[in-house]
């Protein structure tokens, strides 16, 4: 059961635009007193006959400091009279519209050096940006002007010294079109041994060597930076690369960031000891979570990482599933109004559930409380320490915790829940469905993999209308245009699908999917992709995005895309566009590991040599289950064994009565085997 964001709008007074808006965080906004327009043309038309600046207000439903804005200001009549009179005010879901949120937050950042959200952005009735920042207080505090106060300024900046936004929107625009722009290399540089080394050793100097993760606090999970580690040493025996990746997840799954009764993990760490969360939980942060846990699960085979990974998965389906068969998007950090008030527990409601000083012990609860005077659950001490001081078995000690974590759990239930964001993406969907297959087969779970595929077809079903796909869907409607990642993370759940079940035809879906991303998004003169189509005509910029967030970049997914495609239908076209734009971006991941990990995990695979290995004849599935079964990150499997099909990998390996393993490079294949051994035995010289 969830709580719609939607459902809880109370009004006491005339609604404004936003009430016939599908999303949760507009819908929030819809009672406000300022005149909001959801993000369309007509603001701008508006603006432009009035001559008035336009406010840009982003933010999204599980977003802390954009609820207290909304409180502060947008709930003032005063303030709200000000905006109405001297501005035309524009509301965005970034989740609804990220290359808005792209756009406005790389010239705010250009500004002030600084981006979050809330997002405030001045800008021209052409839309382009001359000032902004986040959040602002009703009052002037932390070195910043209160909102009413920079309203002012800008109304007067906007009248009588116009001068000077033309000036500084005329040196935006010429910033943002610089900023897009990937420069084609003729003869991108090589990838050796060296430039991975050197990726390696700078990751490792922003890492916590005592709690894991990079950088100072606040810590993000930094999936993909771990998921090259983990690869690092596969290929490697690196030590240190096995060390701190294992570190990072043992320190996460320990912290408060993990949801220690229901599963799933929050966005980041407020602290370098991953203790407290900023406590909401977004779908795609759990998705990249379990692809990283699965990683560690096959290496080590620790059953830690087997219950993160099956914890996490029952969260998702538990409080995240819509009846259609796709995932909401987030929970809210807030209840009543309280910040992480669902998760924490005072010593008294503690007390009233739970006697047992063990329990107690393990999950670091005391009376003075352990974050502003309550506690955040977390594995303060380990099970092996807990039964040596309390004289018992380790199987008693996990029992006593079980049993009480069942408790607290149900007593949990019970508590006014955070509400939930419940549109879909298809970007972040994809992204659960790229970890429900690999989940299935990291624990050899076919559950996993049944739920993957039902999910896929609730994707291709739902996020398309009048056979165009959409980016967001809710309640029976697939609306606004889709974006690069959208098609980037499709397509590689496509991909893995296909892979993993041996049905093909999700990979011909996939390969007619890249076509169209080839013609809607790639750059004029170069091999990157536009964030944004080519049919898009509201964004005055459109944007190359090369850097991961906090979800990969678009465009490391679509070069890794780029280089399977290519070698299981030999386009070599598409080949040399994958190998082309990582070749143009190692040199920035060499130095920015931890900005650019999938791009350091391209690198990586494309030194190593990326395999395709085909399985044909009687016993192509069990083949097919044993080398599943290894963690092989640089091989694509595919067999034949389910259905026949026309891609080109597989001409000439049909042999009938026997059972055949082609191991293929990207120039030819290898003469076949007629055992997983043997198959291992070739691979591992690559």
């Amino acid at each position: 059961m969830h709580v719609s964001i939607a459902r809880l709008s109370v009004t006491f007074r005339m609604a404004n635009r936003l009430i016939d808006e599908q999303s949760p965080y507009l819908l929030q906004h819809a009672h406000n007193p300022v005149d909001w327009y959801p993000w369309s043309d007509e603001p701008f038309e508006r603006a432009k006959r009035e001559n008035k600046p336009v406010i840009v207000s982003i933010g999204y439903a599980a977003c802390h400091w954009c609820h207290v804005m909304e409180r502060e200001s947008f709930e003032n009549e005063q303030v709200a009279a000000y905006m109405n009179e001297h501005f035309v005010c524009i509301k965005v879901d970034r989740e609804e519209h990220p290359d808005v949120d792209q756009l406005y937050m790389d010239a705010i950042q250009a500004i002030s050096g600084t981006g979050g959200w809330p997002l405030n952005v001045f800008v021209t009735p052409e839309r382009m940006p001359f000032y902004g920042g986040t959040y602002y207080p009703p009052v002037p505090a932390y070195n910043r002007p209160s909102w009413l106060q920079l309203l002012n300024r800008m109304h007067e900046i906007w009248t009588k010294e116009y001068e000077k936004v033309a000036a500084q929107s005329d040196q935006m625009f010429q910033f943002l079109r610089q900023s897009s722009a990937i420069a084609s290399v003729v003869q991108p540089p090589s990838i050796n041994k060296e430039s991975i080394e050197i990726m390696v050793q700078n990751l490792l100097k922003q890492a916590d060597p005592l709690y894991g993760g990079f950088g100072a606090a606040p810590k993000f999970p930094g999936t993909m930076a771990i998921s090259f580690l983990l690869e690092h040493y596969h290929f490697t025996g690196h030590k240190e690369s096995l060390r701190h990746a294992l570190l990072s997840l043992d320190c996460m799954i320990k912290g408060g960031i993990y949801d220690r009764l229901g599963g799933g993990f929050a966005r980041y760490s407020t602290d370098a000891k991953w203790l407290v969360p900023h406590f909401e939980k977004m779908l795609y942060d759990n998705a990249l979570m379990v692809l990283s846990l699965c990683d560690a699960y096959q290496i080590t085979k620790s059953e830690r990482y087997r219950k993160g990974i099956e914890e996490t998965l029952d969260f998702v389906e538990r409080e995240l599933r819509d009846e259609s068969g796709l995932y909401y998007s987030a929970l809210d950090a807030d209840s009543e109004g309280v910040e992480g008030k669902f998760y924490t527990w005072t010593w008294e409601e503690w007390s009233e559930v739970v006697d047992d000083p063990l329990v107690t012990e393990y999950f670091g609860v005391t009376e003075k409380g352990n974050w502003e005077h309550i506690n955040i659950l977390y594995e303060a001490v380990s099970v092996a320490e807990l039964a040596g001081s309390y004289n018992c078995s380790k199987e008693e000690a996990v029992a006593r915790i079980e049993s009480a974590r069942r408790s607290l759990f149900e007593v949990r239930s019970g508590r006014i829940r955070p509400l939930t964001d419940d549109k879909s993406l298809l970007s972040w969907n994809a992204l659960m469905n790229l970890a429900l297959s690999k989940a299935a087969v990291a624990l050899e779970e076919d559950a996993y993999l049944h739920r993957a595929e039902k999910h896929m077809g609730a994707m291709l079903q739902h996020f398309y209308t009048e056979s165009r796909l959409c980016h967001v869907w809710k309640q029976g409607s697939a609306r606004i245009d889709t974006n690069l990642d959208d098609y980037a993370y499709l397509i590689q759940a496509l991909l893995q699908l296909g892979s993993v079940t041996a049905h093909l035809h999700w990979i011909v879906e996939a390969a007619k999917l890249t076509e169209q991303v080839i013609r809607d998004f790639r750059h004029e003169e170069g091999n990157f992709f536009y964030y944004t189509s080519s049919r898009r005509k509201d964004i005055p910029v459109r944007k190359i995005e090369s850097y991961d967030g906090a979800t990969p970049s678009a465009n490391a997914v679509m070069a890794h895309n780029l280089l399977l495609l290519g070698m299981v239908t030999d386009n070599t076209d598409w080949l040399r566009q994958s190998q082309s734009m990582v070749g143009q971006m190692a040199e920035v991941a060499l130095r920015y590991p931890s900005s650019f990990g999938y791009w350091a995990i391209m690198a990586q695979r494309l030194f190593t040599t990326p395999l395709t290995v085909v399985i044909t004849g009687a016993d192509a599935h069990s083949f097919h289950r044993q080398l599943q079964g290894k963690y092989l990150p640089h091989c694509f499997l595919l067999t034949s064994g389910k259905e026949k099909s026309d891609l080109p990998v597989l001409n000439g390996k049909e042999f009938s009565g026997e059972s055949l393993i082609f191991v293929c490079t990207q120039e030819a294949c290898l003469a076949p085997v007629g055992s997983v051994e043997e198959s291992l035995h070739l691979i591992s010289a690559y």
